[in-house]
């Protein structure tokens, strides 16, 4: 529940008149409690998704081929499609609402979408004839089998950034309406599509060629992801047109705003391009392993910082566009304060039992042993920068909703350049874990350089009231990592590790350490925890 809780939150700034106030608070706790069970629902499909590819391919060198060949096409959207005009053109979007315009709001979607399949289906065609050319770049270290599979399967999904552009785009409208549901949803059905492929298509393909199955069914997965919201949107109060209207004043507005957007949210997902970049100069497995560790971290990650940034993000976009700095403040430093209590304690349980985890969630079929430990490695440093990622992002949310985005560009380029001088150092000593450290250590420095710059834009960010709460959750987050890690490995060693022992262990470790983090926190009257308690206890009660 991302909501500023007033009887908590003194001193906040500018308020609304009470009801206004509680029916702004219930709404979005509903919805964020709505959108992170279905990005829970979405982040867990997607773990089995990837439970299921690496039972069939392991972390071998064609499935290293695929995690490049598929973050290609990835660091492309990241540049063009979905996160980065939602950036941009939410903001905006938002504000012709707000105004009554809402045929004009219309128009400049019509005009953004015309524009997309302009240009990004140009570029898929130009992809497709280069990709020889290009991909190599990005596996140095592969042999020329590897790469021109790397390149065949870039082929196959690289019409995917046209597909999400167009989808940022309506998810981007439906968001800015407050429908969250279908959007949240939609990725769900992504899954479920390509781990349908995965069983239904590899055992028709031969040796590294089965890689393919996963290849097809991303593309055919993004295709239904892209039709699944359309129809929500009737009934909205406008309609698309068919123009190439780029010199409208705002379809220009929102081109500007997306440019130091796309550079920013470009320049993190080039940061996992670069992983995998030096993880092929540690071995052919590495940036299979890094992704697969990557994987878990981002469960947490989408459960619950992904959840609270987006439900956030329209709302800080209107107190933007009001004015209302105090309210924009204290909402996205509640923000914040959530975001730590819930991936503190997610970090901590990655950290210390990060063998076990890997070793159930992945360990069968072509997944060994070895495997588990090279992916475990990465894992427990990943762990490293969870909390600070998932505030990076409702930072970069609040940079985005104030349309001063070029500051946060800059930042993001400094992350970039922590994170390949450290691997480029350390990939030869520490192997994957040299390579995560980078990325670890880009992201330290990011975070805090943002919050620093936004205490001037919103005239402090309740910077006491976040360190007082993170100093609290470590202490109980102490309390969680000894009892977690004692607890699993009394039982391991009681039940073994047959699938049903490590569901066990491992459940019953984490289980043991919650239930003593969660007391901690409210001991220690974290007052996150209270709020999140009251919106669970009101849904029950409901029930």
């Amino acid at each position: 529940m991302a909501v500023d809780e007033r009887s908590d939150s003194p001193g906040t700034g500018a308020e609304f008149p009470p009801a206004e106030q509680s029916s702004t608070g219930r709404r979005l706790a509903v919805s964020t409690a709505f959108f992170s069970a279905a990005t829970g629902l979405s982040r867990v499909v997607g773990l089995v998704r990837e439970i299921v590819a690496a039972s069939y391919f392991g972390v071998s060198g064609a499935m290293s081929a695929f995690t490049i060949a598929f973050q290609v096409p990835n660091l492309m959207r990241a540049l063009f499609a979905d996160a980065a005009l939602q950036g941009a053109f939410v903001p905006v979007f938002t504000e012709l609402l707000e105004k009554g315009r809402r045929k004009e709001a219309f128009a400049v979607a019509s005009g953004l979408l015309s524009l997309i399949t302009m240009i990004l289906g140009s570029l898929t065609i130009i992809f497709w004839l280069t990709a020889p050319w290009i991909m190599p770049i990005f596996a140095p270290g592969f042999s020329p089998h590897l790469q021109d599979l790397t390149v065949q399967l870039s082929r196959i999904m690289f019409p995917i950034v046209l597909l999400l552009a167009l989808s940022g785009v309506i998810v981007g409208m439906l968001n800015s309406f407050e429908h969250f549901s279908v959007p949240a949803l939609a990725p769900v059905v992504w899954n479920l599509i390509i781990i349908g492929s995965l069983v239904g298509l590899t055992p028709l393909f031969h040796g590294d060629d089965r890689v393919y199955s996963y290849a097809i069914g991303v593309l055919l997965g993004t295709i239904v992801q892209f039709l699944l919201p359309l129809p929500w949107l009737r009934g909205r109060g406008g309609r698309f047109t068919l123009n190439l209207a780029w010199r409208n004043a705002h379809v220009l507005r929102v081109l500007k705003l997306m440019l130091p957007v796309t550079i920013a949210l470009g320049l993190i997902n080039f940061d996992a391009l670069i992983n995998s970049i030096f993880g092929t100069l540690v071995n052919d497995e590495a940036p299979s392993a890094i992704d697969k560790a990557f994987r878990i971290y981002m469960l947490p990650q989408g459960l619950f910082s992904v959840a609270i940034a987006t439900i956030l993000f329209p709302t800080l976009s209107r107190f933007a566009a009001r004015g209302a700095l105090g309210d924009l403040r204290a909402t996205m430093s509640n923000g914040i304060r959530q975001i730590l209590l819930l991936l503190i304690p997610s970090a901590i349980l990655m950290g210390v039992l990060a063998e076990p985890i890997t070793r159930l969630v992945y360990q069968r079929g072509a997944f060994n042993t070895a495997a588990t430990d090279l992916v475990s490695q990465a894992m427990w440093v990943w762990a490293l920068s969870l909390p600070a990622n998932g505030a990076s992002l409702l930072f970069s949310r609040t940079f985005f909703s104030l349309q001063r985005p070029w500051l946060n560009t800059a930042i993001a380029v400094g992350n970039l350049v922590v994170n390949a001088g450290i691997s480029a150092a350390l990939y030869g000593p520490l192997g994957v874990k040299g390579v995560v450290l980078g990325s670890v250590a880009g992201t330290l420095i990011q975070v805090v350089l943002q919050a620093w710059y936004l205490r001037f834009d919103l005239g402090g960010i309740e910077g006491g009231r976040i360190l007082s709460a993170v100093l609290r959750i470590l202490a109980a987050g102490a309390a969680l990592a000894a009892v977690s890690y004692a607890v699993w490995d009394i039982l391991d060693h009681a039940l073994g590790r047959s699938l049903a022992g490590q569901i066990v262990s491992l459940g019953l470790g984490i289980a043991c350490g919650i239930a003593v983090y969660t007391a901690g926190v409210l001991l220690l009257r974290v007052g996150e925890a209270r709020q999140i308690g009251r919106l669970l206890g009101g849904r029950l009660r409901r029930t």
